[in-house]
């Protein structure tokens, strides 16, 4: 078979901008490329019988779409965990499962608990502090250290472990999936909201556990954000939500600024409704530099770089493509 006789179908919805990098990213293969298009459950139907490869993110997959295909070699998971696939079904129909994380997805989720331990241990201040020599402030003298005598915590910083915190993930797609696999190896709690809460049987093997927004606000010491910023995602954390989270709570954003109302966060900062924040990402980038967020000691700021260095993606395109060129040559 060659690449120009797979029919590929894409059986997830994308946003215009992700639909033509996938067009460019598969151009070379010369397949048919099908992309269900939002809201349009019949062109998925339509497409179904005569597609030899099914890429998916979040789609479910059970016995039912299976009796729908009738020349299906290969399922794509864009994803570490084949959540929503019936695997036993689709072995039993002779349709490989290949799952392949986003590597991006993981740049983002390192970045996030990235800027969370920054949080917990004052870095940026302590960083600033030491640089700058301000424990001549304290009456300090350098001294030769030895194994009994060195100046403990030399400069007024309030470092803390976030070991035994409560971590609250709001969107739990697969950057958020991430995210709590890492905060699991820290020894955190992990509890997330998501509109479509996954198996309980994943939330076991993923050692998370589901809460409705508000509890999630109300009792975890750190709050990350992954969901796109949509027209019902604007602003989706404000001023009821800053009350509803503890005076201690940090929040983290490496998602989009717009899903955080940024005045109303400023005001939160300031009036102590929360302890701090971590942005990666804000209404406005370039982040105007005589913006009040600029000026806090209790954030940590960067320049929209969680996505990592852009390898990530072509890993993923490279691997997306092996498989695809598999199904070509009989070999998967």
């Amino acid at each position: 078979m060659k690449d120009q006789d797979l029919h590929v179908l894409f059986a997830d919805p994308l946003t215009d901008e992700f639909e033509n990098r996938w067009r460019e990213a598969l151009s070379d293969l010369q397949v048919k490329l099908t992309i269900f298009d939002q809201g349009s459950e019949d062109i998925l139907k339509k497409n179904l019988p005569d597609a030899d490869v099914l890429m998916i993110k979040r789609k479910k997959v059970d016995q039912d779409l299976l009796d729908k295909t009738e020349d299906l070699k290969l399922i794509i998971k864009l994803s570490h965990w084949p959540i929503w696939v019936d695997e036993d079904a689709c072995k039993n129909k002779g349709v490989e499962v290949a799952s392949i994380p986003q590597l991006g997805g993981i740049a983002v989720a390192e970045h996030a608990i990235t800027l969370m331990m920054n949080c917990a241990r004052d870095i940026i201040p302590s960083h600033r502090g030491v640089k700058e020599g301000n424990y001549r402030d304290q009456d300090l003298t350098p001294e030769v250290t030895t194994e009994r005598s060195f100046e403990f915590k030399w400069l007024p910083v309030d470092p803390f472990e976030v070991y035994g915190k409560t971590l609250g993930i709001i969107g739990y797609g697969e950057i958020g999936k991430e995210v709590s696999q890492r905060a699991n190896a820290l020894g955190m709690d992990v509890v997330y909201y998501e509109i479509d809460k996954i198996p309980s049987s994943w939330e076991d093997k993923l050692n998370v556990e589901y809460r409705d927004m508000n509890e999630l606000l109300s009792i975890s010491d750190f709050i990350t954000l992954h969901l796109p910023h949509t027209d019902q995602t604007e602003d989706l954390i404000s001023r009821n939500e800053f009350k509803t989270m503890k005076s201690s709570a940090y929040l983290i954003n490496a998602a989009r600024g717009g899903v955080v109302d940024e005045k109303e966060l400023v005001k939160a900062l300031e009036d102590g409704e929360i302890a701090g924040a971590g942005l990666d990402v804000f209404e406005k980038e370039p982040l105007p530099y005589d913006h009040p967020l600029t000026e806090m000691d209790n954030v940590v700021l960067t320049p929209h770089i969680g996505g990592g260095s852009g390898e990530g993606w072509s890993d993923l395109i490279g691997r997306v493509k092996k498989k695809i060129r598999s199904v070509a040559s009989g070999t998967n």
